[in-house]
């Protein structure tokens, strides 16, 4: 008699489930979706809030969250015309911050940061599906030791964090 309760207990949470599942929480008629260029809108020239200038970076997030887009699988990527999704992006920032120093001052470890403003547009609807004014994605690099790394290394970590997150953005939060 234990044996079968025992079972039946197994059996009721088996049936249960945990709740995870690795499909899409996008609506069913959502197939494409079209990335369009980025537009570089870093004010570079301003000396009082002057910044890092990474060329092509605009061009550099874009191609980043497309490559993402086909990794994840969920959505094709499409031409504007046929496309169920527009991502429209502006790159609003790029920071290098110091984050660990030495006894001499020498900065040991920096954290990049890029910074874009987002909107998706749903075109069955004509709506606005979401919207993110400051959407950053970021990486830490050390300058020496085991684990230094160079800065271009870690800004393709920057893109690669971005790009993931505004992937998990569109997929997962409908």
């Amino acid at each position: 008699m234990r044996r079968f309760f025992l079972s039946l207990i197994i059996f009721a949470l088996s049936l249960s489930g945990c709740g995870y599942t690795t499909g899409s929480l996008l609506p069913s008629n959502l197939h494409t979706i079209y990335v369009e260029p980025f537009r570089n809108k870093v004010n570079f020239v301003n000396e009082n809030i002057r910044t890092l200038y990474v060329p092509l970076l605009e061009t550099k997030v874009r191609t980043a969250i497309i490559d993402r887009f086909q990794l994840d699988g969920h959505l094709r990527l499409s031409d504007l015309d046929k496309s169920d999704l527009v991502l429209k992006g502006d790159l609003i920032g790029f920071q290098r911050d110091d984050l660990r120093v030495d006894v001499n001052q020498n900065v040991q470890e920096y954290r990049l940061r890029i910074i874009v403003s987002l909107t998706m547009i749903d075109k069955t609807t004509g709506q606005i599906s979401w919207q993110e004014p400051a959407f950053a994605g970021e990486s830490t690099y050390y300058t020496t030791g085991p684990q230094a790394k160079s800065e271009s290394d870690a800004l393709n970590d920057t893109l690669t964090d971005l790009s993931r997150r505004i992937v998990e953005r569109t997929i997962e939060n409908w």
